[in-house]
This record gives structure tokens, C-alpha cells and sequence, in this order.
């Protein structure tokens, strides 16, 4: 019961501090994470522990709460270290769901922590936030991102930086929302850390396929 009850209050803090983002990064977009991730998880075999399927939970809850892309004040930065600590989660379980939420990002995979071991509750919840960000919801939200920061659709003149750092990543330089495809979204699919994810990845990956081409022949007026 005690852990049903943090579940609720992580729903909560997520419907209170994400209620002023965009629905790119909203918490519609937590749920479907979270329903995700446990699904992965149970594929995955991870079921029979309960320990692991907290930690997928309310890690996938969390992730995204004090993201650094749409903070306010910095100390949003610390409301899930402190969330946790009041809810006085085993110390052992904290550092793994903290340690999940700081090495999901794309920005970490580019600055290498992505390439070190993981744990298998780590592939589940980052597998179940990239394959979001893909396929039709993905396109969706890659677009209304790209509209509540004021980017064009496309500029041909603008080509996308393919060999990215993750300080060229986080560099608010001008962008299109179409490059966006090609400097992330259409490289997860190959980045998905279980067999699970991947068997999703790979529909949601040819959806963005056929939408850009469909895209780029309507853009150039043969469609």
C-alpha cells in the first residue's frame, strides 16, 4: 500500500510542476512513459521482482520533472531528491532511480554515459522515453516543441549537424523542427537497449520514414 501511495503523490508533483509546459513535454506524456516502461519491463522479464517494477515506475514518473529544458527556478532541480527523500524511499532504491533519471538523456548518450553498463531497469524506462519520442506520437511532438520555440517547419539552406556533442546539442542555435529528425529522432531506434524496445522501435521508426518522405516531396510541390 505504502508504495501505491508514492505512486500517487509522483503523479501529483508531475501534474503540478510540468503544468505550465507544452504538451511536448507534458505529463500525457508521462503517463504514456510509465505505461510503457512497465510494459517493457514486463517483457523484459522484470515482473517477478517488485523492487525492480517500483524503481521502472517511479523513475519513468520522475523523469522528466525539473528537466532542464523548461525550468523556472533552478531549485526545480533538487524537487526529486527531495520528493524521494520525503517519501523515504530505501536508500538503495533512490540512488537507482536517480541515477535512471541524470543518464537517460540523448545528451548523455552523446557525451558517452550511455555506453557504460546499465542496469536492466535503466534499458527499460530510457527504451520506453525514446520509443515516445518516436512514430506518430513523436512526430506530433516533435512539432509542437518546434512550435512553442518559434522554429520553421523546414529550410533547405539549413542542414542538420549529424555529427553532434552534446554541447552542440544543448546549444539553443538556429534549428528547424524538420533536422530535429535527423539529428536524434531517427537514430534511437538503433540506440534501444532491449530487444523489447527495439521490436516497437522499429514500426515507430518507419513511420518517421515514410511521413519525411512524404514531407520533403510536398515541401519541393511533387506530391
Amino acid at each position: 500500500m505504502a508504495i501505491r501511495d508514492t505512486v500517487k503523490r509522483a503523479e501529483q508533483l508531475v501534474e503540478t510542476s510540468m503544468k505550465g509546459n507544452d504538451a511536448s513535454h507534458d505529463a500525457s506524456h508521462v503517463w504514456r512513459v510509465r505505461d510503457l516502461a512497465l510494459s517493457l519491463a514486463r517483457e523484459e522479464g522484470l515482473s517477478s521482482n517488485p523492487d525492480s517494477m517500483e524503481i521502472v515506475e517511479l523513475a519513468a514518473l520522475l523523469h522528466d520533472v525539473g528537466d532542464y529544458k523548461y525550468l523556472r527556478d533552478p531549485s526545480e532541480e533538487k524537487l526529486v531528491e527531495n520528493f524521494l527523500e520525503e517519501e523515504g524511499i530505501a536508500e538503495s532504491k533512490k540512488i537507482k532511480i536517480l541515477s535512471i533519471i541524470k543518464g537517460m538523456g540523448f545528451k548523455d548518450e552523446l557525451a558517452g554515459v550511455g555506453n557504460q553498463e546499465f542496469p536492466p531497469e535503466f534499458g527499460v524506462v530510457q527504451d520506453a522515453d525514446r520509443l515516445d519520442a518516436i512514430g506518430a506520437i513523436g512526430i506530433a511532438r516533435c512539432f509542437t516543441f518546434g512550435g512553442n520555440r518559434n522554429r520553421v517547419l523546414h529550410d533547405p539552406a539549413i542542414q542538420p549537424r549529424l555529427d553532434l556533442s552534446k554541447e552542440h546539442y544543448m546549444k539553443k542555435e538556429e534549428q528547424t523542427t524538420v533536422n530535429h529528425f535527423h539529428e536524434k529522432l531517427l537514430k534511437l531506434k538503433d540506440l534501444m537497449k532491449t530487444k523489447a524496445g527495439l521490436r516497437r522501435a522499429e514500426k515507430r521508426h518507419k513511420v518517421m520514414e515514410e511521413f519525411l518522405k512524404q514531407f520533403y516531396a510536398e515541401w519541393d510541390g511533387k506530391a
